[in-house]
């Protein structure tokens, strides 16, 4: 008993088992994790070194050196890259993607635990940082006021802070925005003479009074008491009432010698939205969450809060991942209505009880490949519901094509009955084979390397499980529907759709099939012209890796020179606010001046802190993908000369990250030369047409201001080198010598410095005084000369290489690949000094991670369709031609690419192996029936002819049924799936008028061989 006559006597069962199997697929799509972009972690890791004082060179030497030393030498390591400036070094560890990265975390951590046995004692911090590209924040608040002080902001951006935190789905909560409130102690240096108190002694004093060191316990009797010994700060008072000094006489405290009081710290970081002064709130989910479960919990209570703020304060929610996902799945099921609809017009030849039966096997089909993606870890997100369209046009081949050899028998006169048990196992080899060939298709996509893998992986899954769901249905559930639903009593010609479609067939089709046949060398001549011309159409189409993202929004950075000041860089950014503010469809204008914006996009890190940034979030209306893109061309000419600024409008990129399209990597020891040939490089950057926003880090050199001391003189006054510098830094950036916390739970730095403004200028060094061992005060011109000095701003290393990265981006227009390889081009007729080399990174370097690694499994692929075409047919003349119609979508394919305005990308690949898939399928039903003919004894120009007859119109119809599923993504225009559509789309059109042609005429060219079988007798009916 095979599985359709099983399914047909025992349907109660069946009819369970399945709507048990599609109950679980609907308490997935209710349960699933659900997120805008698929969540994947990748092993990267950042390591920090602080060494304050300590210029890049002797930063390399000490700190870099080492650190790389022990890094290279992991397990699995695949790239150590290193940033060393002035007082700081970040080691950016790279391990080969597929490792567990929590643990290769710990092992980091033992290594850098190691690692400060062999660096300087006096490193002042050593921090370690984890990526995760699921670091994302889901929810960004404003809260906006001109009239309240930073700490009345503060204090209610803190409150909210922790009421997100109460949210157990979310990871991690943080405000933006506002300078933390400190306890200052400003140290009048004067009276700290007269009173000869020396500043490492106030400071130890201060060090040693805020000291909590726990009694321990003692025992009276039968109780046992806690020892509590004085130590934490409990009020101003107390810090004001330090002893500092003593000389047994007179004592000296701390409110004698400076002045103690709330401040802040120095202001590093402005926040504004839409120009107005603001403090931001941000939060981010776990992994594994439902983001619309997590809005549910998080909107009601930022609508509480809002009622909780004075009139002076105002709350904007400008952004919410939540309202752009359920946007997304609102129109992904618009999606899905429509390509329903299309779908089930394009059924209508089969009839409608026919049409039914099929459209059964939809949800069905969803539901349980819904199930699978569940299990299998996967959640909802906008690839894996792009993969469920795609499959929704392919799910229904395989019950098309049952029903129609169905209904086929029952034209001949066989009961509803025995047509569905005997049509049903007439095709199972072959529906099995067509699906086992579809997967196979897909088997590369399911094993991409690196992140752009993991990134896509949910579109094929979802494909996989839905057409393997399919395919049980089309065996199992479609035979026992067909045996209950379908009528005896046919018209032999069909109804009138049907009969419509086949006098099309037989007044166009089966002329030019005849055609064919009697020319098949100038039919395969023409076909090879077709293929060679589509193939020559690639170089005009040109390649993408990722395209840009269809979301209404896009970043705005500036970069002012090295050591612009911050009010400054924030002088461009209010420029840049006007423009912005005069565009109508700009919503919101999140700007961070000196530092970057809060992670809201998955492959965009954070910038760190830097007086001479400022980066713009752009939030647009809804807007269409071109609409927007006139806008950023408009603003990049807009703010294309502004003077002493770079002003650089950049839109978001799917796919990983990468630092920009076009990028080479310059290498070299000597740092002089280094920068000689990254200026070269630049020049041939800037002479390419087509590149815009060119970065050369080396291209500007710093300039500091540098305290030489001269040691004979201090050292005579009883100075120390460290009293000076400890000094400097108190009359800059002040000294944190420990934290006051407050009876109602606020921790508050506790920061010694000397008396100065809101920022510090140069009065400050020249009015400055250090104190000598007895403690009176010598002014610092008397033992040090200030200067300026240039340096080497940056050093950089890849693999203990020094190097330069020379980046540029694309104008709208341009093809990555063309200006790409013209800068190539210009490099490759470059003279590099020995020792100097370049390499090809950008989107160049993620193609060949993305594509890496592939050849193993595409030889699987290649070898795995072969066999399963061997194993089905038996002769390699059957398998050559069913193979033979992958070069006629190919055609299809690169045409509507061109007539869409696409380039070759990522998902068109994907699109083209899953065109490959559909097209094999569709061959294998033809070549299949007409050896079935010949089996029976018909001629091999009859069987060719009537196989090529009776299969167009199931072939036709998977087609169509897929083009009617495709047809919603295709005209969104969404610039990362759209393609992929219109490549199927495109590729079945071609395939299907072509391969109906040249399939039959290489099968006349190559007739493999068949045995004739006894034709079987009727067999009675099935009680």
């Amino acid at each position: 008993m095979n599985l359709s006559e099983f399914s047909v006597k025992n349907w109660q069962f069946m009819l369970v088992l399945f709507l048990g199997v599609a109950a679980l697929g609907i308490n997935s799509l209710l349960n699933m994790p659900r997120s805008e972009d698929p969540e994947f972690t990748a092993p990267s890791f950042a390591v920090a070194v602080i060494y304050p004082g300590t210029d890049a060179l002797d930063m390399e030497k000490l700190v870099v050196d080492p650190g790389e030393a022990r890094f290279n030498a992991l397990e699995n390591m695949g790239h150590v890259i290193t940033n060393v400036d002035d007082g700081l070094a970040v080691f950016r560890l790279d391990y080969d993607y597929g490792v567990d990265p929590d643990e290769k975390y710990q092992e980091v951590i033992r290594e850098v635990n190691a690692l400060k046995a062999e660096l300087p004692t006096d490193i002042y911090r050593i921090s370690i940082k984890k990526f995760s590209p699921t670091d994302v924040n889901i929810v960004q608040v404003a809260l906006l006021s001109e009239v309240a002080s930073s700490k009345e902001l503060g204090a209610y951006a803190d409150k909210l802070k922790k009421e997100f935190e109460k949210i157990k789905s979310l990871k991690n909560a943080e405000n933006w925005g506002y300078p933390a409130s400190t306890v200052r102690i400003s140290l009048n240096i004067e009276r700290m003479a007269q009173n000869g108190v020396a500043v490492n002694r106030l400071i130890g004093a201060l060090q040693a009074e805020n000291l909590n060191i726990p009694g321990g316990s003692i025992q009276a009797g039968t109780r046992k008491f806690n020892v509590k010994t004085a130590g934490d700060y409990q009020s101003l008072d107390e810090i004001r009432n330090t002893i500092v000094s003593t000389n047994g006489q007179k004592i000296i405290y701390l409110r004698d010698v400076a002045d103690v009081g709330f401040n802040y710290e120095d202001e590093s970081h402005i926040t504004r939205l839409n120009g107005h002064r603001a403090v931001l709130v941000t939060a981010g989910q776990k992994i594994g969450e439902n983001i619309a479960k997590v809005g549910e919990q998080l909107n009601p209570i930022i609508d509480r809060f809002a009622k909780t703020l004075p009139p002076h304060i105002s709350l904007v929610k400008n952004f919410d991942q939540t309202v752009s996902v359920n946007k997304r799945l609102d129109h992904f099921l618009q999606d899905f209505a429509l390509a329903i609809l299309l779908v089930s017009l394009t059924l209508l030849p089969l009839g409608f009880r026919a049409a039914v039966v099929v459209m059964i096997s939809i949800p069905l089909s969803l539901a349980i490949g819904l199930a699978g993606l569940d299990f299998l870890g996967f959640s909802i997100n906008q690839l894996s519901i792009v993969g469920l369209i795609v499959a929704l046009g392919i799910l229904v081949d395989d019950s098309i094509v049952v029903v129609e050899n169905i209904e086929r028998y029952l034209r001949e006169g066989y009961s509803k009955r025995e047509a569905a048990i005997k049509a049903t196992s007439q095709i199972t080899l072959a529906v099995i084979g067509c699906t086992t060939t579809l997967i196979l298709a897909f088997l590369p996509l399911l094993f991409l390397p690196e992140a752009s893998g993991d990134f896509i992986r949910s579109l094929p899954m979802a494909v996989v499980t839905t057409i393997l769901a399919s395919l049980l249905v089309s065996l199992t559930i479609v035979p026992f529907l067909s045996s209950r639903i379908l009528r005896e009593e046919h018209n032999p010609e069909g109804n009138i759709f049907m009969r419509a479609l086949k006098r099309i067939i037989s007044g166009s089709y089966s002329r030019l099939l005849h055609w064919g046949l009697r020319h098949p060398v100038v039919t395969l001549l023409f076909a090879g012209v077709l293929f060679t011309g589509a193939l020559y159409m690639f170089k005009i189409v040109g390649f993408a890796l990722f395209p840009s993202s269809e979301k209404p929004q896009f970043l705005i950075n500036i970069e002012t020179p090295d050591g612009t000041s911050l009010s400054e860089t924030d002088r461009v950014a209010r420029y840049v606010e006007g423009a912005l503010k005069r565009e109508p469809d700009v919503k919101y204008i999140t700007t961070n001046v000196g530092r970057g914006q809060p992670r809201i996009y998955y492959n965009i890190i954070q910038r760190n802190e830097s007086p001479n940034y400022a980066q713009f979030y752009v939030q647009l209306v809804d807007i269409e993908p071109a609409d927007k893109r006139v806008l950023i061309d408009k603003l990049r000419e807009r703010f294309k000369y502004y003077p002493n600024a770079k002003i650089e409008v950049k839109d978001f990129e799917q796919g990983p990250d990468q630092d920009a399209p076009v990028a080479v990597r310059v290498f070299g020891e000597n740092l002089d030369t280094l920068k000689v040939m990254a200026a070269r490089v630049e020049t041939a950057f800037k002479q390419t047409p087509g590149l815009i926003y060119v970065n050369n880090p080396l291209a500007n050199q710093k300039t500091d201001l540098r305290v030489r001391i001269n040691k004979e003189k201090a050292g005579l006054l009883g100075i120390s080198v460290a009293d000076v510098n400890r000094t400097i830094r108190l009359a800059i950036a002040g000294l944190n010598v420990g934290t006051f916390k407050e009876p109602n739970g606020d921790d508050y730095t506790i920061n010694v410095t000397l008396p100065k403004g809101k920022t510090a200028d140069q009065r400050v060094l020249s009015d400055l005084y250090v104190n000598t061992l007895t403690g009176s005060a010598v002014p610092l011109r008397q033992i040090a000369d200030l200067e300026f000095e240039s340096n080497m701003n940056q050093i950089r290393h890849y693999d203990k290489d020094r190097y330069v990265m020379i980046t540029g981006f694309v104008k709208t227009g341009y093809l990555v690949d063309n200006v790409f390889n013209d800068v190539l081009s210009k490099l490759g007729r470059m003279k590099f000094p020995n020792g100097f080399s370049y390499k090809a990174a950008g989107e160049l370097e993620s193609r060949e991670k993305s594509f890496g690694g592939l050849t193993t499994i595409i030889l699987v692929t290649i070898f795995g369709f072969i066999a399963v075409l061997v194993l089905e047919f038996g002769t390699f003349k059957s398998t050559l031609i069913v193979l033979s119609v992958i070069p006629l979508g190919v055609i299809g394919a690169v045409l509507a690419l061109y007539f869409t305005g696409n380039p070759f990308s990522f998902v068109a690949v994907i699109g083209l192996i899953a065109l490959i898939g559909i097209e094999v399928k569709n061959s294998i039903l033809l070549v299949d029936f007409t050896n079935h003919l010949r089996e029976e004894g018909m001629s091999l120009i009859d069987a060719i002819q009537e196989a090529g007859e009776i299969r167009f119109v199931p072939i036709v119809l998977t087609s169509l049924t897929a083009i009617g599923g495709l047809i919603p993504l295709a005209i969104e225009g969404n610039p990362l799936y759209s393609p992929l559509a219109w490549v199927l789309i495109g590729g079945l059109i071609s395939s299907t008028l072509l391969s109906r042609v040249v399939t039959p005429v290489l099968y006349k060219l190559l007739p493999p061989r068949v045995e004739i079988k006894a034709v079987p007798t009727r067999e009675p009916e099935l009680a």
